[in-house]
């Protein structure tokens, strides 16, 4: 038995195999990524709090000698542990090395993958189809949304996608479709662009926001982010349905269908849903000017869905 091996057993530290479940679920509780196992960090103290571990077990330490240095090197065992857990699931695929995280994100993380993202929902009883609505960061994903990210803005932008979508292609179409809605949520920093919303549920797992296509998915709407706006779910409906648009100079044009409605249609008590940020309000909008919806998707969209 070795050295480590003998520690671990005296100290009776958890195995190996309950922690990388219970990091699987820790990494999921954080939206995906974890940063490296330095003494200050957090979460360090977070898992280990889930173990119920004593200040000895959080504490104790491992020493190896370097002879030709004449020194003594010395480490945590906790930390070793839980670097340990994590190389094991890099090594099965489920999470990604802060090493590749950081190319991705520039950030030294832990991130999960698609594959360790399945893995956690079924630790979790949470049925797969839940997935897509889930902002849990992956590394597949985030690498579509860095791709995205990083489109020009062409003049002669065509919002409408040439691609067809078999279902040979389903598993492709349903990866770019979570990185569409992760790059715009993220470009509109998680809050609604007409009212500002910005909230999240109990969990902290799922937003309120929702990335909405201008030129819709169903008519083959592009999964960018020049065709992608983030609304909450009513101004989301509100704009699919054409009660509102957008001019391009990205203010807001509300339907005159709204004066032909009833005065106690569209309220929340004395506040009015649509008209409560007015004719010519202006959105809020990414802080990089090429992430901006583009006009010709707007201009589709005045066209074709707004009500006059």
């Amino acid at each position: 038995m070795s050295y480590e091996s003998m520690m671990l057993e005296k100290l009776q530290m958890p195995s190996r195999e309950n922690v990388e479940k219970v990091l699987l679920k820790v990494l999921f509780e954080n939206n995906g990524t974890v940063k490296e196992f330095s003494k200050d960090e957090k979460i360090v103290d977070i898992i280990a709090n889930k173990f119920e571990l004593s200040e000895k077990q959080r504490d104790a330490y491992l020493e190896t000698i370097y002879r030709k240095e004449n020194r003594v090197k010395r480490s945590i065992l906790w930390h070793r542990l839980l670097f340990r857990a994590a190389d094991s699931l890099a090594k099965k695929k489920l999470v990604s090395r802060p090493t590749s995280t950081v190319k991705l994100t520039n950030k030294k993380e832990w991130m999960l993958t698609e594959l360790g993202f399945d893995k956690v929902l079924k630790l979790l009883n949470i049925p797969k189809a839940q997935k897509d609505y889930l902002q849990i960061k992956s590394y597949e994903i985030q690498k579509i949304v860095k791709k995205l990210q990083k489109v020009s803005r062409p003049l002669n932008y065509n919002p409408f996608t040439e691609k067809k979508r078999n279902k040979s292609l389903i598993k492709e179409t349903t990866l770019r479709l979570r990185g569409f809605r992760q790059a715009v949520i993220e470009a509109y920093d998680s809050k609604c662009s007409v009212c500002g919303l910005k909230i999240y549920s109990p969990n902290q797992l799922s937003w309120e926001v929702e990335a909405a296509h201008i030129v819709p998915h169903h008519v083959k709407g592009k999964d960018d982010i020049l065709n992608g706006i983030a609304l909450c779910r009513f101004h989301h409906w509100a704009f699919d349905v054409g009660w509102f648009t957008l001019n391009n100079d990205y203010s807001i044009q509300v339907s005159s269908k709204i004066k032909k409605m009833p005065e106690d249609f569209g309220k929340i008590a004395s506040s009015e849903l649509l008209n409560f940020a007015g004719n010519n309000s202006m959105i809020f909008l990414p802080i990089t000017k090429e992430m901006y919806p583009h006009e010709n998707a707007l201009e589709w969209h005045r066209q074709n869905i707004f009500f006059q």
